[in-house]
């Protein structure tokens, strides 16, 4: 119960939840861009030394992993409520059988 309380909270501060989180995901991106707090003298890549390259990069990526998925799902996983509804067959064609 208590999370369900938590989440009624933050939904009526939806705006003020939205911004809380820019300004954590600046904060982020800042630190990142200040050499003295994040070393980067170790990474492997050159876009490793890019100021907020994982954050990019794991935004990209969540977002092709949801379209992706999306696209897959509609290929044919995803069927019709009433799927099975259409091949019930008849009473007599039933008793037939």
């Amino acid at each position: 119960m208590k999370l369900a309380k938590l989440i009624e909270f933050l939904r009526d501060r939806l705006k003020t939840v939205v911004w809380i989180s820019y300004a954590v995901l600046a904060l982020v991106v800042l630190l990142d861009a200040i050499p003295a707090v994040v070393d980067k003298e170790h990474a492997h890549t050159r876009p490793e030394h890019w100021p907020a390259f994982w954050a990019v990069f794991g935004f990209v990526a969540c977002a092709l992993i949801i379209i992706l998925s999306k696209w897959y799902g509609h290929l044919g996983i995803m069927t019709r409520e009433d799927y099975y509804d259409d091949e019930q067959p008849n009473e007599e064609e039933a008793r037939h059988d």
